[in-house]
């Protein structure tokens, strides 16, 4: 069994929802997209409009696990200027008026690797982001960013798939911690959802090999969705329909992508836990 996270922003928030008997919603937005400005100014209302936690992504140039939505959103906010330090820079922003809502920040090794370890783990403590995912190093590549991240205090969030057998999920889980993302399809992001019933099963199967939190994301677009992944696990994540809205906004960006949130908050604050 793997150790349960430490007592930062993500282990406090997720006792939070345990306490509540409610599952939580995980917001996924692209830093800079799709400019700076509304970037902090959406990011800013994530909270008060239901997110649970936020997850934003580190622009990249080939996103090669994202689908067509969030591949999108990185260019967008790449051509807006959005950088790794400026990404920082708006995590710094965000933290300045927000003490409590955890922040991941998720995307590629490559930026990491070209500001160097040391220094982007430095400068996520200073910011006061809380984890990261970063889907391109495999477990065996834990000693590149992984075991830095966790000695930093810094949570290393890592990604199980229907295709992560028991076999290999120790390997995964061993040096995970914040929680567990479960990838509820094969594939890239934001092309299918998962059945009730599979996220069900990989959910309970997780839950007999860690005691960390498991969030379930990929496919959910709709609050019944939302819904149906908060009444099974410990939230559910929402990606790629949300950067779908800021592309698609007639009304602003901002409201219209708070909207969404708000709605999506509302299927799993109603969900009925399992």
């Amino acid at each position: 069994m793997t150790a349960a996270a430490d007592s930062g922003r993500i282990a406090r928030r997720f006792a939070g929802l345990k306490s509540a008997k409610r599952g939580g919603l995980v917001t996924f937005v692209t830093a800079g997209d799709p400019d700076a400005e509304t970037s902090l100014a959406l990011i800013k209302g994530l909270p008060g409009a239901g997110a649970d936690l936020i997850e934003i992504g580190m622009p990249f140039s080939d996103p090669m696990a994202d689908g067509p939505a969030i591949q999108a959103s990185s260019l967008r906010a790449l051509k807006a200027g959005m950088t790794l330090r400026k990404t920082l820079d708006l995590v710094r922003q965000f933290r300045a008026g927000d003490a409590e809502t955890p922040i991941v920040l998720m995307g590629y090794y490559n930026p990491i690797y070209q500001h160097g370890v040391d220094r982007f783990l430095a400068d996520v403590r200073a910011a006061g982001a809380d984890g990261l995912i970063v889907v391109d190093l495999p477990p065996e590549e834990d000693a590149e960013l992984c075991l830095p991240a966790l000695e930093a205090g810094v949570n290393f969030i890592r990604l199980a798939t229907p295709t992560t057998d028991d076999k290999r999920l120790p390997a995964v889980l061993r040096n995970t911690s914040g929680f567990v993302y479960y990838v509820s399809i094969t594939g890239i992001t934001g092309t299918r959802s998962a059945a009730e019933a599979d996220v069900r099963q990989a959910v309970q199967r997780l839950k007999r090999h860690t005691d960390l939190p498991v969030a379930v994301g990929f496919g959910i677009k709709t609050p019944d969705q939302a819904a149906a992944v908060a009444a099974v696990a410990d939230a559910a994540v929402v990606g790629s329909a949300l950067v779908s809205r800021v592309a698609e906004a007639r009304n602003g960006v901002v409201e219209d992508v708070l909207g969404l949130v708000r709605q999506l908050a509302a299927g799993v604050r109603g969900a009925k836990r399992n």
